[in-house]
């Protein structure tokens, strides 16, 4: 494959997924690791992402990636990453559900539990669930975002703070090799650590695309999470961090 065409091709997939990894880049193009860490040099010296150590992320850090594309992106380890989620969450319990395509996959993965209560900011995930008669869903009050259903504002900060509830479901837009975690929306964000400080178990779904990932707002860092739940092994950074803070790691496939 010619250069000018792996490049193009190297750009679409960091577009599309938020991360790439060195060795995804290798196995694809069947190069070797010098040749990806080239080409991934000369595109950040041109600005067409962001290099970092292992891998590359989108150049901005002010956009999301549109939620119809992040809807079908990854479905098989969202999926996955979710069953493994609801493993620990007993029938009868009560959850907070997050804004995100990864707490929508958990929300499809509880259909099969019993008596749950849940408090939602995202309306996809309200649908899901209200087929459930023995399901009580409560969703939050705020401003309804046409782009992804999500809930955000003033009002949904307050109401979500009325409850203590026994989990916190999260998703994340971006996990930096420091443990801080980033998200695009200020507002989503302030609701994202409402959602934390009012749950006495956070969980956190982030598939491997995520590890890296550079997004514009700090939501706060890794050790506020109880368990991560992922399809890859974190990057050894990243990995140093959670065992630092003893957070329980689940890699399913």
């Amino acid at each position: 494959m010619k250069q000018s065409k792996r490049h193009q091709e190297i750009i679409d997939l960091v577009k599309n997924q938020g991360y790439v990894s060195t060795d995804d880049l290798v196995e694809r193009f069947s190069v070797s690791p010098q040749t990806i860490r080239r080409d991934l040099n000369e595109l950040a010296a041109e600005n067409k992402i962001r290099r970092h150590h292992g891998g590359a992320t989108i150049p901005s850090s002010s956009v999301n990636t549109s939620y119809s594309t992040r809807k079908v992106m990854q479905l098989n380890e969202k999926d996955n990453i979710a069953q493994a989620m609801v493993q620990h969450i007993p029938d009868g319990a009560t959850l907070f559900i997050d804004i995100g395509t990864t707490p929508e996959a958990v929300a499809r993965a509880l259909l099969n539990h019993n008596d749950l209560r849940v408090v939602t900011n995202n309306l996809n995930v309200a649908s899901i669930l209200t087929g459930k008669d023995d399901f009580r869903v409560i969703l939050a009050g705020g401003e309804v975002r046409n782009r992804d259903g999500g809930i955000v504002g003033e009002a949904t900060l307050d109401f979500i703070s009325q409850f203590r509830l026994d989990f916190g479901i999260l998703g994340i837009s971006g996990i930096d090799f420091d443990g801080s975690l980033l998200d695009f929306d200020y507002h989503e964000v302030r609701v994202k650590q409402a959602i934390i400080e009012n749950s006495r178990c956070v969980m956190l779904g982030a598939d491997h695309t995520k590890f890296g990932r550079n997004a514009m707002v700090n939501l706060g860092d890794i050790s506020q999470v109880d368990m991560l739940f992922t399809d890859q092994p974190p990057p050894a950074d990243l990995a140093k961090r959670l065992e630092e803070h003893e957070i329980h790691v689940e890699v399913v496939s």
